[in-house]
């Protein structure tokens, strides 16, 4: 508290102690710079995004305003050619660098498709080096939202891709798994392949936009980081599911299809520890 030469008291804050949550979005691999393309694409807002690949020609292409190529050394920035192995050797390698582009995050989503080479290999290690971050070790928030493969990209893909997700989950707070032969539920049948591709992106778009626009945008009912950390901190296996509605019943439209999404499908929300609820609609809502 101070005052001004009138005698009138103000209220001062220090900058460091008002400023809003550090979000970082990571795209690891070929399939998370698509997914973060697309958030980007779509004007998400409040976030940093950081592209991640061993790909150096697809990195050339992302959008992604800070961009990292890993194992440059080892790779010659031509991929991990689909060997999770070399991935992480890849992360390894340029572990100085990714935590230097991670410093001073209170929250980092890593995002990426399980399955191919860079992204499964590679997301453990930037997760670990995520969580080792901030004034206390293990202070900052991670969370993983990825993608497992369709069955037509091969039973060795999936395998690679679950070995990945167990890794992964002993490396962040949250983990949501999102099987893309699930997406396919909610297309038609004769829905081209990249469309499908495409689907996914946009459901890990989703995911990260519904978490971090309840902290980055100001609501009827705000929470804030402190909030969402209490939630997903440390909780391990966490699931998602959206909803929309029209017309007069539209709110419990919405409410019933986000609860009987197929996303959710063979998976009880009951018993849950916690849930984080984002509502969204128009001046009547």
């Amino acid at each position: 508290m101070a005052r001004d030469n009138d005698g009138a008291s103000r209220i001062t804050f220090a900058d460091d102690e008002c400023r809003g949550a550090h979000i970082k979005v990571v795209g690891v691999g070929g399939g998370g710079g698509n997914a973060i393309g697309r958030m980007i694409a779509s004007g998400l807002q409040g976030v940093e995004f950081i592209a991640i690949n061993t790909d150096l020609q697809a990195l050339k292409a992302n959008r992604a305003p800070v961009k990292i190529q890993i194992g440059g050394k080892l790779t010659k920035g031509l991929g991990a050619g689909a060997n999770p192995d070399t991935g992480r050797q890849a992360a390894v390698e340029d572990t100085e660098k990714i935590c230097d582009a991670l410093e001073g995050s209170d929250m980092v989503f890593i995002t990426t498709g399980l399955g191919g080479g860079t992204g499964t290999g590679a997301a453990p290690v930037v997760a670990s080096i995520a969580g080792q971050l901030g004034g206390d070790s293990g202070n900052v928030l991670t969370v993983a939202v990825v993608t497992l493969p369709f069955s037509l990209e091969g039973k060795r893909r999936m395998a690679q891709a679950m070995d990945g997700l167990a890794q992964l989950r002993d490396c962040v707070d949250s983990v949501i798994a999102i099987p893309n032969d699930r997406l396919l539920q909610t297309v038609a049948r004769n829905t081209p392949v990249s469309e499908a591709f495409r689907v996914a992106d946009d459901v890990l778009r989703q995911a990260v936009q519904g978490i971090s626009d309840i902290i980055t945008v100001p609501g009827q009912i705000n929470l804030d980081f402190a909030d969402v950390r209490a939630v997903m901190k440390g909780m391990g296996h966490a699931v998602m599911g959206t909803g929309i509605g029209e017309g007069e019943n539209r709110a419990v439209e919405a409410a019933q299809r986000a609860v009987s999404n197929p996303l959710l499908e063979d998976t009880s929300i009951e018993g849950a520890r916690g849930v984080i609820v984002n509502i969204t609609g128009g001046p009547d809502l």
